[in-house]
C-alpha cells in the first residue's frame, strides 16, 4: 500500500502535468498564430505592392522552393485567394486559443 503522503504527491504531479499540458497548447497556438499573422502582413505588402502596376508587367513569385516567371494579373489573384484563407485559419486558430483558454479556467476552477 501506499502511504498516505504519496497519494497527495502523485495527485499534485497530475495537476501539475496537466495544467503544463494546458500551457504548453496555449503556447503553441499561439505562436501558429503568429506565424499567419506575419505571412498574412506579407501577402498583404505584396499585393499593395503589386497592385498599382500593370497586369502585363513581369513579377517572380516562388511556388515550393521554385521561383516562376508569372504576370501582374496571374499572381494578384492567387495572391487574394491565398490571404483570404490565411485570414480564415487565423481566424479558427483564435477560436480555438480561446476556447482552450476557457478550458483551462474552468479546470483551474474545480482544483482551486
Amino acid at each position: 500500500m501506499s502511504s498516505p503522503q504519496q497519494v497527495p504527491a502523485r495527485k499534485q504531479q497530475d495537476l501539475q502535468t496537466t495544467y503544463s499540458n494546458f500551457k504548453t497548447t496555449l503556447q503553441q497556438i499561439a505562436s501558429k498564430i503568429g506565424d499567419i499573422e506575419q505571412e498574412a502582413e506579407e501577402h498583404k505588402l505584396v499585393l499593395e505592392t503589386l497592385e498599382p502596376l500593370s497586369g502585363d508587367r513581369k513579377c517572380f513569385r516562388l511556388i515550393n522552393g521554385v521561383l516562376v516567371e508569372r504576370t501582374v494579373k496571374d499572381v494578384v489573384p492567387a495572391l487574394r485567394t491565398n490571404q483570404e484563407g490565411l485570414k480564415k485559419v487565423l481566424d479558427d486558430l483564435v477560436k480555438q486559443y480561446k476556447n482552450k483558454q476557457d478550458e483551462l479556467d474552468k479546470w483551474k476552477l474545480i482544483f482551486k
